[in-house]
């Protein structure tokens, strides 16, 4: 199973997604309520996978991704959007995330994607 890093300014959520990971498992290393502070803890932490939130203050998703892929080309990144992000979500994977997940999350479909990036 994998270190997770989980990136989103809404506590609900980061909650949320911390509860369905350990429950499959993961150890979540680490939190972040925004882009900014996700590139610091990346480097810090160092996890498997980092689950990002797209719309959030200071420095959103799409910046942070960037920011680390720059740095680590093989950084394992899967955005997470509300339904009706679908153009934002291409621009992701184009970028150089690995998945998505869309918001609300749905615990099965969270898990088979984070599986699937960890090992494939």
């Amino acid at each position: 199973m994998g270190k997770v890093l989980i990136v989103d300014d809404a506590q609900f959520m980061r909650l949320t997604l911390s509860n369905i990971l350990t429950k499959g498992g993961h150890e979540v290393v680490g939190e972040a309520a925004d882009g900014q502070e996700a590139i610091e803890l990346y480097k810090n932490l160092q996890p498997d996978l980092v689950t990002m939130d797209i719309t959030m203050p200071n420095l959103d998703g799409m910046d942070a991704a960037e920011a680390i892929i720059e740095k680590n080309p093989g950084a394992k990144i899967i955005m997470c959007s509300a339904v009706g992000q679908q153009r934002v979500v291409v621009q992701a994977i184009q970028l150089g995330a690995r998945d998505f997940i869309v918001k609300p999350f749905d615990e099965s479909r969270v898990l088979d994607t984070i599986d699937r990036v960890l090992n494939g």
